[in-house]
């Protein structure tokens, strides 16, 4: 026989220290939760007080320590106090923020989990609770009296037992109004007049230690809740208006501010240091589409341009955001500015930064708004919810602008976000589902973008004007060749000064040539660096198959006897797949330094055919169709294997790299070779190469590819070429230019050939 029987769920009282002191992280978090409650009561402002603290803001019993929180909202009736506020997840507020209701100020509530008045638990263990709802003729009081409890809620003037939640009682006092009543109160530095409506907390017992330092944290959260300059837009251009919410803090009497000219430093540090200025910030989910400015110049950026290359968009995103067109994204749209500045010593003297600017630079982060009210931690200068550093640590530091160099803001939306939500410990955003992680990636892509692109610009027009621009000038005109010159011009009638002259010069060249072949070498060794990446893939695939090939006739030997005519097909497939490795290091030795001495005339055209085996199989994976156009007489260029080896390399690279960002079914590369005018153009159909990059791409480690680059490719091939006399562009003439997208036009005419 059977019995079946319904029970309730009946929660411990611990229950209570679980969603409060132990899921709140701090005193700091727990004040502001308070205060948020305040504001989705539509309070139009909140006074925290310390009162019975010493001198240094420390609390202790015998001063019987309190903080007091009041505010000017609507209050509670009696039935809101027991139908809601003692209920634990009441879904009253969950409710009005599913149906889009709003506050008579016009606020979108921020809370919706009915568990934020337990963060009250976090600060002390005896709280009273003064409040009167608007047009009552009374107000309430809430007593909680927790001390009696352990903290733990295991035992009971210490007697250990049981305490289950529903056994916990709280006295409810309705009287005629005697503190929440109209009358003037001392807010910061003025007076106010406080209405007769609103709640005042005032929590005794305190569990943590308080001091000056803690204070002034509080103070910068509470001065951090709201966006810190009104300018920036919560959603479809509604600005915060100035004193729309105000928290004030005091010590007893005594109004508490700390780093009050913070803001101001701050502006002053956008409007004069910041390198890069990207405002008025826009993705729309829809059209998958970033729009911003830089520096007061419109940008649009797809999601499917090409130019979005970044390791962390195309693992979520996949190449050329083909995830996209399977979903949705979740974290639907949402508005951001950032403000880059540069940190290194050699920045712009424009946009020098001392050490106090650096300092108050790092104190901020990027900050994220749900409707204009800041979701926390997310800003902290601890904080690294964007990933950065973990990023430039494991992957590429130089392919990532430092959080110590970005200040900023996201702001999103109740009503146009609401797959992003906060977790119950109120520590940033839930990481369940693809919402967070699109906004972290998407959020990710850009900053990328912003540094592969115009902050790199910037650093490289900042070396050729400090740097390089004084080398290239000294050697190209000889001017230290011409000071020696009149050097020894001067001291002729000196013979011992005259010698010192004409030895020093010697010593100069001596080691200027050392200094030059020291660069060629170094240059010719990163080159073949690059240029064995790509064969070895193939080499490693094939020796894998060979090495699970031979393993498979060892086991084969050992059980049983072997067939000859299957044995005679294993050893043909080994040896065709070692006869492919043997021709795939053959190429790759023309690569070595040994070989790059003995210049002869060579057809390009094999070269090139040596070069498409090694991509046959990439070029065959993408779809990729590749031709070779000969006009008039075979090209001929005299210079080295190597030379002709790492140049078509690293330009077979890069064409392949950019033609698998695109979604194109259509994907070509053409050679066109020209005897007659010693020319070649090697082209292709990708996305080509953007406005803005055209006169940094033959720099060195400038890449249009972000962290999948080194920017050493082009700049080596056109080392190699100037070497041997010939050169290497971009096709400027539209004659020149045989595909849509990259033209490079390679001329063999110099002096040897």
């Amino acid at each position: 026989m059977t019995n079946k029987e319904q029970y309730p769920i009946r929660p411990y009282a611990r229950l209570l220290t679980m969603l409060g002191d132990q899921l709140i992280k701090n005193e700091r978090i727990a004040l502001v939760e308070l205060i948020k409650n305040a504001y989705d009561a539509d309070s139009p402002w909140v006074k925290v007080s310390f009162n019975g603290f010493d001198e240094n803001l420390k609390n202790t019993p015998e001063l019987e320590s309190k903080i007091i929180i009041e505010d000017a909202g609507e209050g509670m009736t009696l039935g809101t106090i027991t139908k809601h506020w003692l209920n634990p997840a009441t879904p009253d507020k969950k409710r009005r923020k599913a149906e889009n209701e709003k506050t008579s100020r016009g606020r979108v509530i921020q809370g919706e989990k009915g568990i934020g008045r337990f963060a009250i638990l976090k600060l002390g263990r005896k709280i009273k609770i003064i409040t009167r709802a608007k047009d009552e003729d009374e107000e309430h009081v809430i007593n909680y009296d927790f001390s009696i409890y352990d903290d733990e809620f295991l035992s009971e003037n210490g007697n250990h037992k049981d305490i289950f939640l529903d056994e916990i009682s709280i006295t409810v006092e309705s009287r005629a109004p005697k503190q929440i009543v109209e009358k003037s109160i001392s807010f910061g530095n003025d007076q106010i007049t406080r209405l007769s409506h609103g709640t005042i907390i005032e929590i005794s017992d305190l569990k943590g230690k308080w001091s000056t330092k803690k204070t002034e944290e509080v103070y910068r959260d509470i001065t951090r809740l709201e966006p810190i300059f009104s300018e920036m837009d919560i959603d479809s251009g509604l600005k915060i208006k100035e004193k729309e919410f105000e928290v004030k803090m005091h010590a007893d009497a005594r109004h508490l501010t700390y780093d009050a000219d913070y803001k101001d430093e701050l502006k002053a540090l956008i409007e004069n240091n910041c390198v890069l200025n990207i405002e008025n910030g826009f993705f729309d989910d829809k059209k998958k589409c970033f729009s911003f400015t830089i520096n007061g110049v419109k940008h649009e950026l797809s999601l499917f341009d090409p130019s979005i290359s970044s390791s962390v968009f195309k693992s979520r995103f996949g190449n050329a955001a083909k995830v996209l067109n399977e979903r949705e994204i979740e974290c639907g749209p949402f508005r951001f500015g950032f403000y880059i500045f540069d940190l290194n010593k050699d920045a712009d003297k424009r946009y020098e930064l001392g050490d106090k600017q650096k300092k108050i630079l790092k104190q901020h982060r990027v900050y994220l708004y749900r409707d204009g009210i800041r979701v926390y931690p997310y800003g902290e200068a601890e904080d690294d919810w964007l990933r950065i550093d973990i990023l430039r640590g494991t992957k590429s530091a130089g392919g990532y602008l430092s959080n110590d160099q970005i200040f900023g803001y996201v702001n999103i939306t109740q009503k146009d976000n609401p797959n992003l939500k906060d977790k119950t410990n109120r520590e940033g955003l839930i990481e369940e589902g693809d919402a967070t992680e699109d906004l972290i990636v998407l959020l990710q892509t850009i900053l990328v973008y912003i540094r592969k692109g115009p902050y790199a610009r910037y650093r490289l027009e900042l070396k050729d004007k400090n740097e390089q621009k004084n080398a290239q000038d000294i050697l190209k005109n000889a001017q230290v060749d011409k000071e020696f010159y009149e050097l020894k011009k001067a001291t002729k009638d000196n013979k011992k000064v005259h010698d010192l002259a004409i030895k020093a010069e010697k010593l100069y060249h001596t080691e200027r040539d050392y200094l030059k072949r020291r660069a060629e070498t170094t240059e010719d060794l990163a080159g073949v660096g690059l240029s064995v990446e790509t064969a070895s893939h193939d080499i490693m695939a094939i020796m894998e198959r060979c090495m699970m090939q031979i393993d498979s006739l060892i086991k084969t030997a050992m059980h049983s006897k072997l067939n000859k005519d299957n044995l005679l097909e294993d050893m043909q497939s080994l040896r065709g797949m070692l006869s492919f490795i043997e021709a795939q290091l053959k190429d790759i030795q023309l690569l070595f330094r040994s070989t790059k001495k003995r210049r002869k005339n060579i057809k390009v055209k094999d070269v090139i055919e040596k070069v498409e085996r090694i991509y046959t199989r990439l070029l065959t994976k993408e779809n990729i169709e590749f031709e070779i156009n000969v006009i008039g007489s075979p090209l001929v260029a005299k210079t080295t294997d190597a030379v002709l080896l790492q140049l078509f390399l690293n330009l077979f690279d890069n064409s392949v790299y950019w033609l698998q960002q695109v979604s194109s079914t259509d994907k070509k590369i053409q050679i066109t070779l020209d005897g007659d005018s010693g020319e070649l153009i090697f082209s292709d159909n990708g996305p080509g190469i953007e406005h803005d990059d055209i006169p940094y791409i033959f720099e060195p480690f400038y890449s249009g590819k972000g962290e999948d680059g080194r920017g050493l490719g082009l700049y080596i091939a056109r080392q190699l070429l100037e070497r041997n006399g010939f050169s290497i562009n971009l096709a400027e003439l539209n004659s020149e230019k045989i595909l849509s997208g990259v033209n490079f036009v390679v001329s063999f005419v110099g002096e040897d050939k």
